[in-house]
């Protein structure tokens, strides 16, 4: 697959051939679905809790007789059946992290690519530097390339002036080549390469 390369003020500068191992397999839309369940799980902080029986701080002498209420037969007040008790079965601290393979990862990252490089959403870029660090102009720019809602990839370090420009502008994420993910790439409508990531992310899947 060939795509054009383009600069920041939107001007043509040569052109980029994808690698077909990479950008060219047929979307599996299960393979994805594993890797980003697996993104969000261990995302999860897990540190939700609520307390059982034995942490509520209330007596546990026994409320009345065993025999000769005529009502139900209690012990402890601490009991999930009453207000204020403990809760039964309730969520504890706990990782909600799952394994996954890594070469299903890296399978997934690869269907990703080919999924956004399908639907046409993939644009190569020349360099990501400017001189100034300016987000009204860098914002201007992205409206000449039609970036509204994009993820930006560049080579193994961001340039300071271009990450600084682009933190304020909503919808753009911007990160270096070792931090692509799928869930990043498909929850942005387009994908921004650099030559820099592009030479990169063909090295890693080599």
């Amino acid at each position: 697959m060939e795509l054009k390369i383009v600069a920041l003020d939107g001007k043509e500068a040569g052109k980029a051939t994808l690698s077909d191992a990479i950008f060219g397999l047929e979307p599996r839309t299960d393979i994805i679905q594993r890797c980003v369940n697996w993104q969000l799980a261990k995302r999860q902080r897990g540190t939700h809790k609520t307390k059982d029986r034995s942490e509520i701080w209330r007596t546990g002498k026994k409320m009345y007789a065993q025999k000769g209420t005529g009502g139900a037969r209690h012990g402890s007040a601490r009991v999930p059946q009453f207000r204020g008790g403990g809760r039964a079965f309730g969520p504890v601290v706990r990782s909600h992290a799952i394994d996954l393979p890594k070469k299903v990862r890296a399978l997934a990252l690869k269907h990703a690519l080919s999924s956004k490089a399908k639907d046409g959403g993939i644009i190569v870029l020349e360099s990501a530097t400017l001189k100034d660090a300016k987000t009204k102009g860098l914002a201007k720019q992205f409206g000449k390339l039609g970036l509204e809602n994009a993820l930006i990839i560049d080579g193994a370090e961001i340039e300071a002036n271009f990450r600084s420009a682009a933190r304020n502008i909503p919808n753009i994420d911007v990160l270096p080549v070792q931090g692509i993910n799928v869930y990043d790439i498909l929850r942005r409508k387009t994908l921004v390469l650099t030559k820099a990531a592009l030479d990169a992310l063909e090295a890693r899947f080599k």
